[in-house]
């Protein structure tokens, strides 16, 4: 007789040692690792630990952890987890979950980058496969778990017109004429061709000129010559140096929002938002996708025409990015960005306290950030929780979390809205 098939059940993650991950015990993805049961994993404490994973994506997908079967495939196998609004608002007929859910450990920026809407994503996969591995559009939520500094969207135009006026190195990589047609642009509503052609041809400059900028830039901001002005970007100029001496994504910096998120303050990017995340640690939900189109601060190949041609040029403070959590329950906030794919449930359970989350129409994917505790559902069955842990949660079912102390946890799923 075929053994019965439970609403929620442990899955292992996989991890990416990715060279810009933290290393060792000091990244978050490695101490959940430690504790998520991923077969043969030892951590080692020279190794970058960048990204943990845990959904259905094929480039390293979960398995479920009793029987070491692929995530897709059991769930392809029982469409009832999934649930029928879910499979059909996505189509979802091999168990692939719509969203992708991960843990990342920054110890140096990332690259430079955007990510396509769904009919570029499309069109790149079709033209270059082997580097737009899926045809899926990649909107992303970033919580911060520690003090998280990231690059997202564009800055006002004012702001960008101050520091081409300001700070000759970034100017002097740009025609006069675009520049001077940005300045005049940048007092009036319709900025967006201009910032497009100034930052077209600011990604287009000569590689050895900007080196040459950067040198002088970096020389000056060491001998305390910075402008009032410049003083807020500083020391991410000279960081970013040290980490990719002479790359032309250093002076991104004089042209994208820099931010700083405490932890459970959180941001989301859509299509066409250009963003760097540049150190810490953070939840992370995308729609199930891994394609990335770069242009700085990175070793990759990059993409500058795709890149400057799919960006949105909305020029705004970084407030337009972020995301205000709801309350959802007395111990559990909710983080619902403006995409189908997903949102993000987080708990903070103290004391040997309670919570109940009411039954959701789509299928979820949870991970233990701190703590211990239990969470049970009809008839009486519970799963012990602590640090680590990851479990799935089918779709339909009412669930119980009681901590023991303290029992923090992230919990992403998608809900058809009515």
């Amino acid at each position: 007789m075929a053994a019965a098939v439970e609403p929620l059940f442990r899955i292992a993650p996989t991890t990416q040692g990715y060279d810009w991950g933290k290393l060792g015990n000091s990244s978050k993805v490695a101490q959940y690792a430690s504790g998520a049961g991923i077969p043969d994993f030892t951590l080692k404490e020279s190794a970058p630990y960048a990204e943990l994973w845990m959904g259905t994506h094929p480039k390293s997908p979960s398995r479920v952890a009793e029987s070491g079967e692929i995530l897709a495939a059991y769930l392809a196998a029982h469409p009832e987890l999934i649930g029928d609004r879910v499979s059909k608002q996505f189509g979802i007929k091999d168990g692939n979950l719509p969203f992708l859910f991960k843990v990342l450990a920054i110890r140096k920026a990332l690259s430079i980058q955007t990510h396509p809407d769904k009919k570029t994503a499309e069109q790149l996969h079709a033209e270059q496969p082997n580097v737009y591995t899926d045809p899926n559009h990649k909107p992303e939520m970033a919580i911060a778990l520690t003090p998280f500094q990231a690059l997202c969207g564009f800055l006002p135009v004012e702001q960008i017109a101050a520091y081409l006026v300001s700070t000759p190195e970034f100017a002097s990589l740009i025609p006069n004429a675009i520049v001077n047609q940005f300045l005049a642009s940048s007092s009036t509503l319709d900025s967006k061709g201009p910032l497009r052609d100034l930052f077209s041809a600011f990604m287009s400059a000569d590689v050895n000129q900007v080196k040459e900028e950067i040198i002088k830039l970096v020389t000056r901001y060491q001998a305390g010559e910075e402008k009032e002005t410049e003083k807020g970007v500083k020391e991410l100029v000279l960081i970013l140096n040290e980490q990719y001496p002479g790359d032309i994504g250093i002076f991104c910096a004089f042209l994208l929002n820099y931010v700083t998120l405490s932890p459970g303050e959180a941001m989301f990017l859509g299509a066409g938002e250009p963003h760097a995340y540049v150190s810490g640690d953070i939840m992370e939900c995308m729609a199930n996708s891994d394609n990335v189109i770069r242009a700085g601060l990175t070793p990759k190949p990059k993409d500058i025409p795709n890149l400057v041609s799919g960006l949105t040029y909305n020029a705004s403070p970084p407030t337009k990015h972020m995301v205000q959590p709801a309350k959802y329950g007395g111990a559990t906030l909710l983080y619902d960005p403006p995409i189908p794919e997903f949102s993000v449930l987080r708990l903070n359970l103290q004391d040997g306290k309670e919570e109940t989350h009411a039954a959701i129409d789509g299928p979820s994917v949870a991970i233990v950030t701190e703590g211990e505790g239990t969470v049970s559902w009809e008839g009486g069955k519970s799963l012990q929780l602590s640090t680590g842990n990851v479990f799935f949660l089918a779709a339909g079912v009412e669930v119980s979390f009681a901590s023991k102390g303290t029992l923090n946890l992230y919990r992403a799923f998608v809900d058809v809205k009515n």
